[in-house]
């Protein structure tokens, strides 16, 4: 997303470190809001789940490019520069500027225990600070590899981990339509989710031989979760196919599947090139789907439609498709979410033998702190079925 406004120095909107007690909250917010635009467009914070204590611990966490979405930007938005956008670059590369940001920043978070501003602004200066670390010094091109951790209670008594390893491609810069080339907050909520609750999501009544299919898997995380998952249970031949549509997004799919089941041979996980518009459901996607699974797949208006179709195309009767969207109320995907209902609602729904595609439940989650792009307010969970 360009930048449209025009940033103030730090060294003129920063109050002085040794009176930082005595500014407002508003003042601190203000001056964090500069700091952000001019700063966090060069990098997102990414967190593992369940490894983050308080505002400081986010020095420490691994970091990742910046996504911009799918489409996020017009073929002519690309070639815009305007005035202020170059004024805020030229800023951006200060490095004395950015130097005293750092150095404001570092000491708002050390002297958090004994300010009383509110704790999202310190969460904030971390997440902020977080965009000043070394990987940018690995240069643009620079892979991550993330570790993700998620407690499971599945066919156990006792909690164990299910451990997933990804590699986060970095973006091509000329085209929009690679965001799946990293993880995103909605896909790290589900599969956490299912994790912790495997019976909400129907996993402990899945049938030996089963096929579950995940739809725009991007890096794979909720179909490689799936996987492991199954693995430390009786079902331990299911067919899982993580299914996308760009080239270089299966590339790395494949790569993570590789890294997390080291014998390709034997790797429960299938990567498999599906384009929604004209799907061609090649084996094993020609049999009925005993799950279908999507996480922040949406960003158009024709996208939910063609999600639906696909998934009444694959899913099996009595069987559901958990949809994860993620709500956004700032920028060129606004009211995007909005577009799921409306697909499910209209008169020309999939149907199968008397039944109707439809969305059966839907619950609104919570954004998570440290966990996705500041962009994301919430997220919109649907379980969708048929139904007479």
């Amino acid at each position: 997303m360009s930048i449209s406004i025009r940033c103030i120095p730090p060294t003129s909107c920063l109050p002085p470190v040794r009176s930082i007690r005595g500014a407002t909250d508003e003042q601190i917010r203000n001056a964090l809001c500069n700091l952000r635009q001019l700063y966090c467009p060069l990098r997102r914070l990414s967190v593992s789940l369940h490894s983050r204590k308080d505002a400081k611990a986010v020095i420490s966490q691994v970091l990742q490019p910046t996504d911009s979405g799918y489409a996020s930007q017009d073929d002519d938005e690309d070639d815009e520069t305007s005035e202020v956008e170059d004024t805020n670059a030229t800023l951006r590369a200060d490095t004395f500027e950015r130097d005293f940001a750092v150095r404001w920043l570092t000491a708002l978070i050390a002297r958090a225990e004994e300010l009383s501003f509110d704790p999202d602004l310190v969460d904030e200066a971390a997440f902020i600070l977080a965009s000043f670390s070394d990987i940018e010094d690995e240069g643009p091109d620079q892979a991550l590899t993330r570790d993700f951790c998620f407690p499971s209670l599945f066919h156990s008594s006792a909690s164990t981990k299910i451990e997933v390893r990804l590699n986060d491609a970095p973006l091509s810069t000329t085209d929009h339509t690679d965001v799946g080339l990293q993880s995103w907050g909605a896909s790290i909520i589900l599969s956490d989710m299912m994790c912790a609750s495997p019976g909400r999501f129907g996993l402990e009544k899945l049938d030996p031989g089963c096929t579950i299919v995940e739809l725009g898997a991007g890096t794979g995380l909720v179909s490689l979760t799936l996987a492991k998952m199954l693995q430390q249970s009786y079902i331990t031949d299911a067919t899982l196919v993580a299914t996308d549509y760009h080239p270089a997004v299966l590339q790395n799919l494949d790569r993570n599947i590789r890294t997390n089941f080291p014998s390709n041979d034997t790797a429960p996980v299938k990567a498999m090139m599906l384009d929604w518009s004209a799907p061609v459901l090649a084996p094993p996607l020609d049999k009925p789907a005993s799950m279908v699974v999507a996480a922040d797949v949406i960003y158009a208006p024709e996208h939910a439609t063609w999600l639906r179709d696909c998934a009444g195309l694959l899913l099996g009767g009595d069987c559901h498709f958990w949809l994860i969207v993620t709500v956004r109320t700032v920028g060129k995907f606004e009211g995007i979410a909005d577009t799921v209902e409306t697909a499910f609602s209209a008169a020309d729904c999939p149907k199968k033998n008397g039944k109707t595609l439809q969305i059966l439940e839907k619950e609104v989650l919570e954004k998570r702190k440290g966990i996705g792009r500041g962009d994301e307010t919430a997220y919109n969970l649907y379980k969708i079925g048929w139904r007479e």
